[in-house]
């Protein structure tokens, strides 16, 4: 592999991503997707005035789902196909309609228009630093001014691998941060924080 050039193995590990993310929902549902919609999301639904919503890396729709309850106009957007048809059909059993989408976070090609919060449950610490890139500027375009970027990540610490480390949060100085609350995943029981960014401009 380290023989190819960089775009594929870029290419490569992208296609890795999006076999081992649907496999996930193929055989079930992950750890990550416990089908209870973290109160950080609840709390901010409650507390602003519903709007329009963008779930990235949206699963099978917990969240999604949630927002809409609560008088939100939900685009949910995930690159595991099985993990959309989930969330379809348990949008039609909670009574809400949502726009699906099958995209990628770092292009987002289908998505227009504005949005007021922009939602990411762990999809942005998991990329590249090209495609952190990519997925900063999509957000700079679709976020609408005094609208939130609102993130979950999970923290990078030595000698592991995974995660995000401060230093990459960079690409969103474009925002203010507006609240950053440190937690501890309840799933892996790594470092992680929730991060609310606001569009001023």
């Amino acid at each position: 592999m380290s023989a190819l050039p960089t775009t594929l193995q870029r290419q490569w590990r992208r296609l890795q991503r999006w076999l081992d993310f649907n496999r996930w929902y193929v055989r079930g549902s992950p750890p990550w997707d416990h089908g209870i919609p973290a109160p950080e999301v609840i709390a901010f639904a409650e507390s602003h005035a519903p709007g329009r919503a963008l779930d990235l890396g949206c699963g099978t729709g917990t969240h999604a789902i949630a927002l809409a309850q609560r008088g939100w106009t939900v685009t949910g957007v995930d690159f595991a196909w099985p993990a959309l048809r989930q969330a379809a059909r348990k949008a039609r059993a909670a009574g809400v309609r949502i726009t699906w989408l099958w995209d990628d976070v770092t292009r987002l090609r289908k998505v227009r228009g504005h949005f007021d919060l922009i939602l990411d449950i762990g999809c942005f610490f998991s990329l590249d630093t090209a495609d952190k890139q990519r997925y900063a500027q999509r957000v700079r375009e679709l976020l609408a001014k005094g609208g939130t970027l609102l993130l979950y990540v999970h923290w990078r610490r030595p000698p592991h691998t995974f995660g995000l480390l401060e230093d990459e949060l960079r690409v969103f100085d474009f925002l203010q941060l507006t609240r950053r609350t440190d937690s501890v995943d309840v799933v892996t029981g790594k470092a992680s924080a929730w991060l609310a960014y606001q569009n001023g401009t």
